[in-house]
């Protein structure tokens, strides 16, 4: 059988797609310059002829820490195509993080964004005994160090090695380490995930069955969350490769806007924080539509809800109801669409964390499904996967299992996965992996239960389950979910772990909640509007709302507002914007320990 790994896909990209798009990307004047399959599998086999240049062997690490970029790509795919094993570092990461990842995989090369990064590098040097190479993807003529090199310079090293490029390529086996992914690190130090050449291909072609049934070569994707996280790299790097679209590259969060409508992707990855955002500010403006305008809003959501469930459900949808749609969408629809970028958009996806219900029934709402997926690093990123075909998707699921793929329930309600898409194990770690992969099943740390379709739903994770001393077990990330459901409000941690009662922490959202404040009068500054008694009536009366659907021992006692919002840059939210719970904890400790005093 003919082998078929990710390098093997470029390489006929190459041959086959040749002077079509493969990356987008914005230069310094704001224009947009496209490179092609050919040029994108030239430079990655430039990059591998660097690496086997310096002496790299099959299965030596490749450390990659920036922003999303062309050259983060080329890297990450030259890597592969050496048969050496990319490794990303979130760019957020600190110096003792970035030292322990990079010396954790014995990195000989490390491939840095800019001088910010390099000075990360230079002050973990002493932590990292292997490394021989700094490559700069920009900035290098500006730094006097004997192992820095700059990315192109470096990429030349490699361009008259052909003939040993293409021994590497005919030597991959789809069992290969192919790439490591690196754990965010929020219950201990990061892991390792090992994910084989055979691993990222059939995930990637079991992803085109599902979402790519009618993909064609005019399909995108925005390229913005971390690649080195795997959802943004399947995606990115692997999916794209697979089908052919492109991939437009935008290198920070607040760029996200202006790339999309840049790009008009047919494919999106949001994580829940994403679409909360797009969510509130929406909502704010929609407020403000009066008379005929929103009319025209209210009745357009009417129907988009009402037909949008329908169709999910697979139920028929009656001609009327169909030209009810097509007039909202006219109207309502596609304008909203367009100034978003997602006028062409085919899918809409989310993962990495919950996402409520009330998000998602406002884009079904305006036009736009957004399909829920479930999964993990160790699973290649999906495991469930809610589809866009009738009756293949229920809002609030985590949809059904992946083809290929069995998932099950252990007693104690925690999922398990089987399949093609199951990791190697962790790098250099066996115990880890021996607590995590069980007689080929993999050991998912989340808890989950299927309903009567097959469709999965998560309450929570194993280690975020909270024991109240009254020996209750409660999953806070359901509860979290509904009181992020407030207005006004953007993140939500419950406490309660061997205490009497549940309480919560509460951070004030920085758009919808001076939006609020000004339509009823309160003061928008936010440290100010925390502490003012309408808005905590407010919160209150919300509060209780949410308490009345809970059952008693697990209402909400107390809580507490924060003015300042969880961020990336205080640490108190991973780069994909989950909770890390163990900062939170610490660094509100007089806040909690003031709930129960």
């Amino acid at each position: 059988m003919q082998r078929d790994t990710i390098v093997d896909r470029l390489i006929s990209n190459g041959l086959r797609l040749t002077y079509r798009p493969a990356l987008w990307f914005e230069r310094d004047d704001g224009t947009w310059r496209a490179v092609s399959w050919r040029a994108y599998v030239r430079r990655a086999r430039w990059f591998a002829g660097a690496l086997i240049s310096v002496g790299y062997q099959p299965g030596d690490c490749v450390a990659i820490i920036g922003n999303n970029s062309v050259e983060w790509l080329i890297a990450d795919v030259g890597a592969m195509v050496a048969r050496a094993v990319p490794a990303g570092i979130y760019q957020t990461s600190t110096v003792e993080q970035l030292a322990y990842i990079a010396s954790h995989c014995s990195a000989k090369v490390i491939v840095v964004e800019d001088e910010a990064a390099y000075d990360k590098v230079f002050a973990a040097r002493d932590r990292l005994p292997d490394l021989e190479r700094i490559v700069m993807i920009r900035g290098a003529e500006r730094i006097s160090d004997e192992l820095v090199i700059g990315f192109e310079d470096f990429c030349q090293l490699g361009a008259e090695l052909g003939g040993a490029v293409d021994e590497r390529i005919a030597s991959i086996e789809p069992g290969d380490l192919a790439t490591l992914i690196y754990t965010s690190g929020t219950t201990g130090p990061p892991k390792g995930v090992m994910l084989s050449a055979s691993n990222l291909a059939e995930t990637a072609s079991i992803a085109v069955e599902i979402i790519g049934r009618d993909a064609n070569l005019d399909d995108s994707v925005v390229s913005y969350l971390p690649l080195s996280h795997i959802a943004e790299q399947m995606f990115s790097i692997h999916v794209a490769i697979t089908s052919g679209y492109a991939c437009f590259i935008c290198p920070q969060l607040d760029k996200l806007k202006d790339t999309l409508v840049a790009g008009r992707p047919t494919y999106f990855l949001g994580v829940p924080r994403v679409w909360e955002k797009f969510h509130a500010a929406l909502e704010q403006k929609l407020g403000e539509a009066s008379g005929l305008k929103a009319a025209i809003v209210k009745w357009s959501r009417e129907v988009g809800l009402e037909v949008g469930r329908a169709r999910l459900a697979g139920k028929p949808v009656s001609r009327i109801d169909e030209i009810k749609y097509q007039i909202a969408d006219r109207l309502f629809f596609s304008k909203l669409k367009s100034q978003l970028g997602l006028d062409r958009l085919k899918v809409a996806v989310t993962g990495a964390a919950p996402i409520s219900l009330e998000v998602l029934e406002f884009f079904l709402s305006c036009g736009i499904v957004i399909y829920e997926v479930y999964g993990q690093s160790e699973g290649s990123g999906p495991t469930t996967f809610n589809r866009p075909e009738p009756g293949g998707t229920k809002l609030g699921s985590a949809g059904l299992p992946m083809p290929r793929c069995e998932v099950k329930l252990g007693e104690d309600g925690e999922i398990m996965l089987r399949g093609p898409n199951v990791f190697m194990g962790y790098f250099r770690n066996e115990q880890a992996t021996a607590e995590t992969l069980r007689d080929g099943w993999l050991c998912s740390g989340d808890i989950g239960t299927f309903d009567e379709d097959g469709f999965l739903r998560i309450t929570d994770r194993k280690k975020d389950l909270l024991i109240t001393a009254g020996g209750k077990n409660i999953a806070p990330q359901n509860i979290e979910k509904l009181l992020k459901s407030i207005d006004g409000v953007s993140q939500a941690v419950v406490i309660g772990d061997k205490r009497k009662y549940l309480a919560a922490l509460l951070t004030l959202d920085p758009v919808a909640a001076p939006a609020l404040a000004q339509k009823q009068g309160w003061p928008g500054e936010l440290d100010v509007l925390a502490g003012h008694d309408g808005f905590r009536t407010h919160v209150q009366r919300e509060v209780d709302r949410v308490n009345q659907g809970l059952a008693r021992y697990e209402t909400i006692k107390k809580w507490v507002l924060l003015p300042e919002d969880f961020t990336i840059e205080s640490g108190e939210l991973t780069p994909t914007q989950k909770i890390k719970r163990k900062v939170v904890y610490e660094k509100h400790h007089e806040a909690i320990e003031g709930m129960y005093g």
